[in-house]
């Protein structure tokens, strides 16, 4: 989950600091055809119905210790509210793309939904669906209409500070329409227990693998090319449908993704080794490294740090790679010392005010 944020976040970095379209050299434009196809869209529905999954799981279990909706849906939207103030703190400080504020908006506002009823979810989903993706092609073909492209990254801490919060701005409202089909369909994996017992649904999770990633790289093909410059004959009009194909797709690429892991998962059972304990530590420990990707970005790239210019896609692949891999390592050595994620203690006790929370981990 987190490397393809990483990759999706760097990619980022080279359009709010080179400017947009800086596939220059053939390396770059394979990098970007592959990041739109395979990460563009398609991490975070992946993060959504993970997060969606996670609040099921904790009415599930707070339904089974007898605890009474009115108290639950208590704690839960108090858990919104503090993802609210920890996404705003990471937006305005360290970066515009924040996603903690959109789950915590959606708990606040949506918790509803985990009382609904399966056939209730997916026509909620499917209704949505749509939606989500006419916004993301209408934005985008107005951008091309007028020649608009994303903002380009200040120097100076003001003027960086004032870029995050416009592009947050906008960036929230988007975000949280994306939001809302992958939450759905999430809290529905929940129920049925989908990864808790990937054995029990192998059929299931591996069309949802092995044709949601695929369905999704073919889908997000035109707009790659558009991006790569390989595709150079481009109006608005085209820009509507392969936007709105790529948004839409991205759900079955997202969803693909969570399948394929929750497959990995299965076929590991029982032989876990250092990578695989490393991995592990990282996903229990994934809202804390999540933030940490953010400072190293900050680090890297604000003009008043090291103010690395990314200009090349494949460059930025590379450091996203980096990145990661150490906070696997990190995390790895937080778990042989018994260290819990300082985001998810600080999370729990937030919520769950001295009551103990539950066991698990992440940004669900």
């Amino acid at each position: 989950m987190l490397l393809v944020i990483a990759l999706a976040h760097t990619h980022l970095f080279t359009v709010f600091i080179g400017g947009p379209e800086n596939a220059l050299t053939t390396a770059d434009q394979i990098t970007t055809a592959g990041t739109v196809m395979f990460v563009d869209l398609r991490g975070y529905p992946m993060f959504a119905a993970l997060f969606g999954y996670g609040l099921a799981v904790i009415y599930r279990r707070r339904s089974e210790q007898e605890h009474a909706w009115t108290r639950t849906r208590g704690l839960l939207r108090r858990r919104g509210l503090w993802l609210i103030v920890f996404g705003l703190g990471h937006a305005v400080l360290l970066f515009p793309g924040d996603i903690l504020a959109v789950y915590g908006l959606v708990a606040l506002l949506l918790v509803g939904v985990l009382r609904l009823r399966d056939r209730t979810l997916v026509l909620l989903a499917v209704l949505w669906l749509p939606v989500a993706a006419a916004v993301h092609a209408l934005v985008a073909a107005d951008m091309a209409m007028t020649g608009q492209g994303m903002p380009v990254l200040p120097d100076g801490f003001v003027n960086e500070l004032v870029f995050r919060l416009t592009l947050y701005s906008v960036l929230f409202v988007m975000m949280l329409v994306s939001t809302l089909v992958p939450f759905l369909l999430g809290v529905l994996a929940a129920r049925h227990r989908l990864l808790e017992r990937p054995h029990e649904h192998l059929r299931l999770l591996r069309v949802t693998a092995f044709v949601g990633i695929p369905l999704a790289a073919v889908a997000g093909l035109p707009l790659a090319l558009d991006k790569a410059g390989v595709w150079t004959d481009v109006n608005p009009g085209d820009v509507l449908v392969t936007t709105a194909l790529h948004q839409a797709s991205g759900y079955a690429g997202g969803l693909g993704y969570a399948a394929l892991i929750a497959l990995v998962a299965a076929r590991l059972a029982g032989r876990q080794g250092p990578v695989a304990n490393a991995l592990a530590a990282l996903g229990q420990r994934s809202m804390t490294f999540y933030l940490a990707q953010s400072v190293a970005w900050a680090a890297l790239f604000s003009s008043y740090t090291l103010h690395l210019r990314l200009t090349s896609p494949a460059v930025g692949v590379g450091i996203a790679v980096a990145v990661w891999l150490t906070t696997v390592l990190l995390a790895d050595l937080m778990r042989r010392r018994g260290v819990r994620g300082p985001a998810e203690v600080a999370l729990r006790r937030l919520t769950y005010r001295g009551a103990p929370g539950p066991t698990g981990n992440s940004l669900g």
